[in-house]
């Protein structure tokens, strides 16, 4: 019983050691989102792209709004055939402004996942580098419930991050 003990304490005593040898980091992806130079390039790529399509929409809307309210004013004074003919008119243009938000909003989703796609490929090329310049035997992301602030490397791959050109 005694030597299993002294077996076991050496061990544990080796296993110590072996532990106190790795190199270990965490890195916060989150926080290098939101702080990366390529994030703010990619949101102004989007807005350049998408702009003149939402300028088109808000107009649309505008002219729905428009023709809604000479309805409203103007309809017990129109005819029952000019009347109707708003209506639809009306009518066809909601729909076509529906059909073009919706075009719209997935056409910009698909964008944005392609550039946050992107984006993601970056971050992780920064980690690497920062992991094989720094000699980590492990670097961790998500799914950490706590790291101490010895071990937080984000601020570094934030930096390389900020190296890397877009």
């Amino acid at each position: 019983m005694k030597i299993q003990l002294s077996l076991l304490a050496a061990m544990m005593l080796t296993a110590n050691v072996a532990v106190a040898e790795l190199k270990i980091g965490f890195v916060n992806v989150a926080k290098v989102l939101e702080a990366a130079p390529q994030a703010a390039k990619a949101k102004q790529r989007l807005e350049k792209e998408f702009k003149p399509r939402d300028k088109h929409l808000v107009a649309q809307g505008k002219e729905i709004k428009t023709l809604e309210e000479k309805l409203a004013r103007d309809a017990s004074v129109m005819g029952e055939s000019e009347r109707r003919k708003l209506e639809r008119d009306i009518l066809g243009k909601k729909r076509e402004a529906k059909r073009l938000q919706q075009e719209f909003q997935e056409d910009f989703n698909m964008r944005r996942n392609e550039e946050l796609g992107k984006l993601q490929r970056r971050i992780v090329e920064a980690i690497r580098a920062l992991a094989k310049e720094e000699n980590f035997d492990l670097l961790l992301t998500d799914g950490v419930i706590y790291a101490g602030e010895k071990i937080d490397v984000t601020e570094q791959v934030q930096s390389k991050l900020a190296k890397l050109s877009d």
